[in-house]
């Protein structure tokens, strides 16, 4: 049986698909590494990494029945897969992180008293590089970031408030986040 033909392992898939568990465990074999770099360059964390890659090859067992050939190599299929689970791990921490601003001094756990002087320096220098930073976004990124994060309205009352539709604001804050990266200095990332 010729198994990589035009550099891809479809042989070892349609193996998997009829139930030979070897031929899956070659498929990991041959891109768990792969989806680990793809993963590890976007998310930073090696913890992180390797539980979307595990998570990342259960999926894809699970659904190894329902994948055919589309003239790419597999490995298209497994980044796919991980690639959904990055923006999944995204949409759900962008819920549980963010903070309004506002709300920022009310997160001092009980029974500790506030930062120290230096941390207050340090903070509001963060804060005000950080609105620099913002100034120098275009006007529809700016406004974007602003009714967003500073005034913490949702995707939708921002839509409503800058006459546009959802996905157009979603893409627009998406351009103006990683513009933002962009401006930040190094030590601020």
């Amino acid at each position: 049986m010729a198994v990589r033909q035009g550099g891809t392992n479809w042989a070892y898939v349609r193996a998997a698909q009829r139930g030979d568990t070897d031929a899956f465990g070659r498929l990991y074999d041959e891109y768990a590494q792969i989806v680990y770099r793809y993963v590890l360059f976007r998310v930073s964390d090696h913890c992180l990494a390797e539980d979307i890659t595990s998570e990342t090859f259960l999926r894809a067992m699970r659904r190894i029945a329902s994948v055919s050939y589309q003239g790419r190599d597999v490995a298209a299929w497994f980044i796919t897969i991980a690639k959904n689970l990055i923006l999944d791990h995204i949409k759900s921490s962008r819920n549980r992180l963010e903070v309004p601003t506002s709300d920022l001094a009310d997160t001092t756990p009980a029974g500790r008293t506030s930062a120290g002087p230096e941390q207050h320096v340090l903070t509001n220098a963060t804060n005000h590089e950080l609105l620099s930073c913002v100034r120098r976004l275009n006007p529809d990124q700016r406004e974007c970031i602003h009714l967003r994060f500073l005034q913490g309205l949702s995707v939708t009352e921002t839509a409503a408030a800058m006459r546009r539709n959802e996905g157009a604001i979603k893409a627009l804050q998406h351009r103006a986040i990683r513009r933002l990266a962009q401006l930040l200095p190094d030590d601020l990332r």
